[in-house]
């Protein structure tokens, strides 16, 4: 049985009782957080808090060669661990399906996403968000300025009246050639930064909301336009920025008395 267990958002205690229970039962416990990362917590945390050794892949060893974690499942009880919510990344759907192909048992344990925290957090709502994009770091996608296809995203789910959710790059030491190398720090894009980015290169006066933190005891929510979010400053990853459509009314009111936008750049409902 291979058992697929998202951990939330933030830390060691993020994660769900039954996924908790799952951990704690299963006979070996392998992890990636390339794709994303708990940000209040450590891998030692997250084994002295559930009580399980927790075998780290890097990218090539999940993506590339995943045979100890499927060989391991055909014969135990073997947990994958992600931060969030373990199906939203492809890496993830592609191991389940070798999985599936091999005639090993999975199951999926689900753990909060960003997506859902951002509604939440925002007062944005969820069925008005449309297709999300995710912003690299410049010298990742080896041109200058914002990739046309982030921006043309944003366009279209606009045209549509939908709110855009704009992911933002991660780079964990030694896992991209194009990022850190091993035993460098990280890199996380932050919202000012992704901010400064698209006011550059599209559209100065949008409105934009960072969200910083999520899932930790003291999120930051902040709307105001992308120029102005471009000079601030959210602290510790990891952030996210939310690209609003069409607003709702209230909505306009959740931004305004939530996220402190100023009222005269939201739209007028009188």
């Amino acid at each position: 049985m291979l058992t697929f267990i998202g951990l939330g958002l933030w830390n060691e205690r993020s994660v769900t009782v039954e996924g908790r229970e799952a951990l704690r039962v299963a006979d070996r416990v392998f992890a990636e957080f390339y794709t994303s990362r708990l940000a209040g917590t450590t891998v030692e945390a997250l084994e002295a808090h559930h009580g399980a050794d927790i075998e780290v892949r890097d990218r090539a060893g999940v993506e590339q060669d995943p045979s100890a974690i499927l060989d391991a499942a055909e014969d135990g009880e073997i947990a994958f661990c992600t931060a969030g919510d373990t199906m939203i990344s492809t890496t993830h759907v592609d191991l389940r399906v070798r999985a599936a192909e091999r005639s090993i048992d999975t199951r999926v344990i689900h753990g909060v996403t960003a997506q859902s925290a951002a509604s939440s957090l925002t007062g944005l709502q969820n069925y008005r968000f449309g297709k999300a994009v995710t912003l690299p770091f410049e010298y990742a996608h080896g041109a200058e300025g914002t990739p046309q296809s982030v921006i043309d995203g944003i366009e279209a789910n606009r045209e549509r009246g939908l709110h855009t959710l704009v992911y933002l790059d991660i780079k964990v030491a030694g896992s991209s050639p194009a990022g850190p190398a091993e035993g460098e720090s990280d890199e996380y894009m932050t919202a000012d930064h992704a901010a400064a980015a698209l006011a550059r290169d599209w559209d100065e006066d949008a409105v934009g909301v960072a969200v910083a933190r999520a899932g930790s005891p003291e999120p930051v929510v902040a709307a105001d336009a992308l120029g102005v979010l471009g000079e601030r400053e959210f602290g510790e990853p990891l952030h996210m920025l939310v690209i609003p459509g069409e607003l709702h009314h209230l909505e306009a009111e959740a931004l305004a008395t939530l996220a402190g936008c100023p009222r005269d750049v939201l739209p007028s409902f009188e």
